[in-house]
């Protein structure tokens, strides 16, 4: 894969599609101000270059609690008694693979781990927690923090300088 500089009509791109990225083709052309094909041809050198990993659809989490019971989200801290190389990754592989973890950071100082735990409720909680945190996982800590309101939630990273605020 080819090493690509960002000039500013890829850095638009990124930002626009990483907003909307149901965006047309032609509508996305014309807001960064180039031909439909060479916005095409930009946007697959981007993400054929990795720039962009995926497009997802964002879910409303007010909706699916509603629904479906989503309606506990966990901050957790987790500290591994060992934290040799091969136990962190064990235990990263462990997490990762578990589909209520939304997201896992490895990070220092402090805890080994940070995840980001959706649940339906306190019992689904609890099982997650036996899967993640006992049954030989290493664990010797966990410190979890429970949601009571989501003031801000994006996926947006500031990629053009923005004025203000």
């Amino acid at each position: 894969m080819e090493s690509i500089e960002l000039d500013l009509i890829d850095l638009q791109l990124l930002d626009t599609l990483q907003r909307n990225a149901s965006i047309s083709n032609v509508a996305l052309a014309e807001r960064v101000n180039v031909s439909p094909p060479t916005c095409l041809r930009r946007v697959k050198r981007l993400t054929e270059g990795g720039w962009i990993e995926r497009q997802v659809a964002v879910l409303s989490c007010d909706k699916l609690a509603a629904s479906m019971g989503h309606g506990l989200s966990a901050l957790i801290e987790v500290s591994l008694d060992r934290q040799g190389s091969e136990h962190l990754d064990t235990f990263e592989a462990r997490a990762v693979a578990h589909d209520a973890v939304q997201q896992c950071w490895r990070v220092s100082p402090g805890p080994d781990f940070v995840l980001v735990v959706q649940a339906r409720d306190m019992p689904h909680y609890l099982a997650i927690s036996q899967t993640l945190f006992t049954q030989d996982a290493n664990v010797r800590n966990v410190k979890a923090f429970f949601a009571t309101k989501r003031a801000k939630f994006t996926t947006a990273w500031p990629v053009l300088q923005q004025t203000g605020g």
